[in-house]
């Protein structure tokens, strides 16, 4: 039997939209599920496979659930302010609010034809006045509340689209869209301060549905950890700030790492021997994207900074400053302590730029095995001064707060 798709689905469909039989009923007694799929940019003509993939898997739940029992609130939208809208308008000569409103009908057409069981009354239009004037009272009352504010940051930067791209949309140094090169551009921009509410958010996945490995990369993409901020002082005169989860392998900093982009690198230029050589790298590293950079299996690079060295608290020791890639300006405070002897990045790195190697938690002969020690809290502190003998988990407080540095400062041998 020849199954006739271009009349019998048709046909059935346009029964499902007139019977309403996906629509959402506002007060009922039936359990609730929310199905929620991300929304389509209308920049483009129509739908391509990326849309279709993720909105059949999510049908799939959505028309489960409806067998279960449930009342299931599955819409859809259309996600169309941007300048891709715009770019998509310019070079086809058409206003924008023309290209959004007939992008949307086309996307729609093609919606329906693929059978999908969205509430159709639900739809969602972002350019729609009734919807935005929402998302801008939001803003307002994060502003008010000082979680929105205005800082300067570096994005990716298209110089064709002339548009900021996700790091997902940087394919090796090329724009996804238009294979145009993508720069590191510093941009004033709009921030949300999502960080006043990482650990509940990261406490809220606990009682989600998900798998845990969605859980973990929830996880993993929040970001949140705990640590502390230790000031090393340059041999310019200047402050650097590092954020560390590990103060208690301080006396294992042999080297500091800074992101190409940091500020103090700027500063220092005029006191750089080999400025030339930091200036071509960090123009090497503003045509990668966040994750290129951070790609963990890629070959460490970088450069010593020839004129400036930093000095390590805990012993007044001068320690080599590199610029590296690997190191984000946007993350922490886009500067790190390297302790190769306990982190398996520094130690590739030190072993390629020839840096100093410290064990200072005790793992053996193999000084590279004790990286697994230091993650261990019942590790034993060595070479560390006043920190020697203590397990990881007592050196962490010790080193951390002012009575703990005076308490073991008074136990230290004469």
């Amino acid at each position: 039997m020849k199954y006739d798709f271009a009349a019998i689905e048709p046909k059935w469909q346009k029964k499902w939209l007139e019977t309403g039989v996906y629509k959402t009923e506002n007060h009922s007694e039936k359990p609730k599920f929310y199905a929620l799929v991300e929304f389509p940019y209308p920049s483009g003509q129509g739908l391509h496979v990326g849309h279709a993939r993720p909105y059949t898997a999510m049908d799939v739940v959505a028309r489960k659930k409806r067998m279960d029992g449930f009342n299931v609130l599955f819409p859809m939208g259309y996600d169309a302010f941007g300048l891709p809208t715009e770019n998509y308008a310019i070079k086809n000569h058409i206003h924008p609010a023309k290209v959004t409103h007939d992008n949307i009908v086309n996307f729609r057409k093609q919606l329906q034809m693929l059978g999908y069981s969205f509430d159709w009354d639900r739809e969602v239009n972002t350019t729609d006045p009734s919807y935005y004037k929402w998302t801008q009272w939001i803003f307002l009352q994060l502003y008010k509340h000082g979680l929105a504010y205005k800082t300067t940051m570096p994005v990716n930067w298209c110089t064709s689209c002339k548009c900021v791209l996700a790091n997902e949309e940087v394919v090796e140094g090329v724009c996804e869209r238009c294979g145009a090169p993508v720069i590191r551009k510093e941009k004033s921009q709009w921030m949300l301060k999502i960080t006043e509410y990482a650990q509940r958010l990261i406490d809220d996945l606990d009682d989600l549905d998900f798998i845990e490995r969605v859980k973990i990369q929830q996880k993993n993409w929040i970001g949140r950890s705990t640590g502390a901020e230790v000031t090393f002082k340059a041999t310019a005169g200047d402050d650097i700030v590092v954020f560390t989860t590990r103060p208690d392998t301080l006396f294992g900093a042999t080297y500091m790492v800074l992101s190409p982009e940091h500020e103090l690198v700027k500063k220092w230029m005029p006191l750089l021997k080999n400025a030339d050589e930091v200036t071509a790298y960090q123009r090497a590293a503003a045509s990668k994207s966040d994750l290129e950079r951070t790609e963990l299996n890629k070959e460490k690079t970088g450069v010593c900074l020839d004129g400036v060295k930093g000095i390590n608290p805990v012993n007044g020791k001068e320690i080599p400053i590199f610029i590296s890639d690997y190191v984000l300006a946007t993350y922490g405070t886009g500067a790190i302590m390297a302790v190769p002897a306990h982190d398996d990045r520094d130690w590739e790195f030190a072993k390629k730029f020839g840096c100093e190697i410290i064990e200072v938690v005790s793992g053996g002969e193999d000084v590279q095995k004790a990286a697994f020690t230091a993650k261990d809290e019942t590790g034993i502190m060595v070479n560390s001064d006043f920190l020697n003998g203590l397990t990881v988990k007592d050196a962490i407080p010790a080193i951390t707060t002012p009575s703990g540095w005076r308490r073991r400062a008074s136990a230290r041998p004469r």
